[in-house]
């Protein structure tokens, strides 16, 4: 197993513990691994397929009752290595307009469960805004490194973590986040 997923599941297991008391759920969010280059619903390139078995790795020890994916393959190809690890079917929810049925969703899994969500870089910050974490910018084009761990606890505001995990993202991957130089 690579470091970073051996860190990943470390921080997972040793940062979330509190959040699998009764009062609590914890939501790991990623956006879909690397896609092939053609258009429509592209499968996951050799990369993307690296990516999902390094987050089955990374999850390993964390204990996934849950797993949410849009209709497209790129999302469902990225959860399928953690959901069968986990025992698991997951559950599709439409890309346009999913974040708030995705948080509805999670809001329904018993207290103490923990969800795993595989979105697309414009969805990932609008789901971890409609379960109340803070408003997210969309995530760059070349940005697949990112998973973000979202501790919710009863009525105090949720903590949101924002690691890697797997091969790191491409040189100049999160440029989009940079300021433009000022003139």
């Amino acid at each position: 197993m690579r470091r970073s997923a051996l860190t990943l599941a470390f921080l997972l297991g040793a940062a979330c513990a509190p959040a699998l008391s009764a009062q609590a759920a914890t939501v790991i969010i990623v956006r879909h691994g690397e896609k092939m280059a053609e258009s429509g619903d592209p499968d996951l390139s050799p990369a993307g397929q690296a990516r999902a078995e390094a987050l089955k790795g990374a999850l390993a020890a964390f204990p996934v009752q849950g797993v949410f994916v849009t209709e497209y393959k790129r999302t469902q190809q990225t959860a399928a290595p953690s959901a069968a690890a986990a025992h698991i079917t997951p559950v599709i929810i439409p890309a346009r307009g999913g974040a708030k049925a995705t948080a509805d969703s999670i809001r329904k899994m018993a207290a103490g469960s923990a969800a795993l969500v595989v979105g697309h870089s414009n969805t990932v910050g609008a789901i971890i805004e409609a379960l109340g974490g803070p408003k997210l910018d969309d995530l760059c084009d070349q940005e697949y490194a990112t998973i973000f761990v979202l501790e919710l606890s009863g009525g105090a505001a949720p903590k949101l973590l924002r690691l890697t995990y797997g091969a790191p993202n491409v040189p100049d991957a999160l440029l989009c986040h940079q300021a433009p130089p000022s003139r």
